[in-house]
């Protein structure tokens, strides 16, 4: 502040004011004020052009977030500083640098939970390469980022008003133990339910199966539990934390949704196996529901203990329609060997009297 008082005192005019703290406060300001402008230039022409070079968007957007809130805390030190100036003792001392720091505080945390979503969105149009960032879990990760913004605000808060942390920390700690044993199922499904969104092991309208045997469609998955609509229009809800800890059949996984679908089937000895193959064969190809790529196969697995059996392997678009293709693929099996008179074994017993009872 002596460098201001000899800038001052250089003009014979201002000799009386040079020393006065309170006419250096209001030149301090004017020059904080000046400070900011020029610092909204800068910002404004020349990292602006250079972030206009790179080949994102995410650091103009940022760039552009910068103005209000950079020439605010230009501004803000420049007031802080005038405070000091003035000598301020006691409590008005305390307000004035309780309220200035209260406001630096909420205009950082609000910059950083614009920039925070700001990210999580630019991450989310990338899923190619920040595949834990989609739809389904960009709300839980804002939710957090806000979370811990707005924590670290709280405690900032505290420091700037000179309130002693420490106490409040040992009893938030206390608190949350006793919460956490409280509700440890809760929180051990929510943490399940946050890897569950991270790591993606089924999403929205697929088809799984559980350990526990239930089939259906994931139709609701939460943070607390996750819902299954059965075939029988049934919903299911399952805790996370079991999900969590079962294993899972994703019906839907895999590069695409098709699934292959097994028919099993056993002609007498004696046939033609050949043309066995040729009608189960033709029965898969002629039906519309079939896939033609990966083209149906035939299996000759075993000689059973009836007769030869075998598999008809074919490809479905969607696992849905297992049940009702199975069907129609078993009923066309049976009508074609009836036609062809092939012969369906099926297990019989022969009894022999040795001889009749006196």
């Amino acid at each position: 502040m002596q460098g201001l008082e000899r800038f001052l005192s250089q003009f014979g005019v201002f000799e009386n004011l040079a020393t006065d703290p309170r006419f250096q406060a209001v030149v301090l300001v004017v020059l904080s004020v000046v400070v900011a402008k020029v610092a909204d230039w800068v910002i404004s022409r020349l990292i602006t052009r250079w972030a206009r070079k790179t080949t994102t968007e995410l650091d103009d957007r940022i760039v552009e977030m910068l103005h209000r809130p950079l020439f605010l805390f230009v501004l803000l030190g420049g007031l802080t500083l005038a405070a000091d100036l003035l000598s301020l003792e006691g409590g008005m001392k305390r307000i004035t640098f309780g309220a200035l720091g209260t406001m630096a505080v909420f205009i950082g945390s609000g910059l950083a939970m614009r920039v925070s979503r700001l990210v999580l969105e630019t991450l989310s149009q990338h899923r190619d390469r920040f595949r834990f960032a989609d739809e389904r879990t960009l709300p839980m990760f804002r939710n957090l980022s806000n979370l811990l913004l707005l924590g670290a605000a709280a405690y900032f808060l505290f420091l700037v008003w000179g309130l002693d942390v420490t106490a409040w920390l040992a009893s938030a700690g206390i608190i949350g133990i006793a919460v956490g044993f409280g509700a440890k199922d809760t929180v051990a499904n929510f943490f399940a339910g946050v890897f569950i969104l991270a790591d993606a092991p089924y999403k929205i309208g697929d088809f799984i199966i559980l350990d526990s045997g239930e089939r259906g469609r994931v139709t609701h998955i939460g943070l607390r539990s996750t819902r299954l609509l059965t075939r029988d229009d049934i919903e299911v809800t399952v805790p996370n934390a079991v999900m969590g800890n079962t294993k899972i059949v994703n019906e839907t996984g895999g590069p695409n949704e098709k699934e292959r679908i097994r028919i099993k089937v056993a002609c007498a000895y004696g046939s033609n196996i050949d043309q066995v193959k040729q009608v189960l064969l033709d029965i898969a190809v002629r039906h519309e529901s079939v896939c033609a790529d990966p083209e149906p196969r035939v299996r000759f697995r075993t000689f059973g203990a009836s007769g030869l059996e075998l598999e008809l392997l074919s490809w479905i678009d969607e696992p849905v329609l297992r049940g009702r293709i199975t069907d129609a693929l078993n009923t066309e099996v049976y009508r074609r060997f009836t036609e062809e008179k092939i012969e369906i074994p099926y297990m019989k017993q022969d009894v022999y009297v040795k001889e009749m009872p006196r």
